[in-house]
């Protein structure tokens, strides 16, 4: 079947809904597309359905075709080639499950988890109440600020090593101070 053939049948499923000119093209376009999927690595049953389902696609958005952009062929054979990383895209993308354990709310903490969790709070800010106030200050904006290092030497204006220092020093305080208490 030549381009003007392809083109014309189109046309008529335009203007007409023309089962015929459908029926036409679908005989000659099936079984190409299915190899063409075939030749792609898709299995038999599946390069089937995708040609399929491109040509009802053809049939319910003839209208959108454009001869100045491609051939009958080359637009049917595009879709084809779309809905085959569609149907990829799906099957690598995994199902969400709602009853799965990650989606599922922490279980409320027990009520001496909370007076545990506030004791904890308290000994760490006696700690840091006895840190120097260069380390404190320190810490305070590499652990609740969520600076890097490198960010709080160019706030504070000191040597990148001297941050690293002060630091450590820090870590190694609050160890032992809240290992004694």
């Amino acid at each position: 079947m030549d381009r003007a053939r392809q083109a014309s049948l189109l046309h008529a499923i335009v203007t007409q809904n023309d089962r015929e000119a459908f029926a036409a093209l679908y005989d000659y376009f099936a079984p190409r597309l299915k190899g063409f999927l075939q030749r792609q690595g898709v299995a038999e049953d599946v390069a089937e359905d995708i040609a399929q389902d491109s040509l009802i696609t053809l049939w319910r958005r003839a209208e959108t075709f454009d001869p100045a952009q491609a051939s009958v062929a080359t637009w049917l054979f595009t879709i084809a080639r779309n809905k085959r990383i569609d149907r990829i895209r799906r099957e690598a993308r995994p199902e969400f499950d709602p009853a799965d354990p990650a989606f599922q709310p922490d279980p409320e903490p027990a009520p001496d988890t909370g007076i545990d969790r506030a004791q904890q709070e308290d000994r760490l800010r006696e700690a840091l109440a006895g840190l120097p106030a260069e380390q404190a200050s320190l810490l305070r904006l590499a652990f609740f600020q969520d600076l890097s290092h490198r960010d709080i030497a160019m706030r504070e204006n000191l040597p990148l090593g001297t941050v690293k220092s002060r630091i450590r020093l820090a870590l190694a305080k609050l160890k032992a101070l809240l290992d004694t208490n």
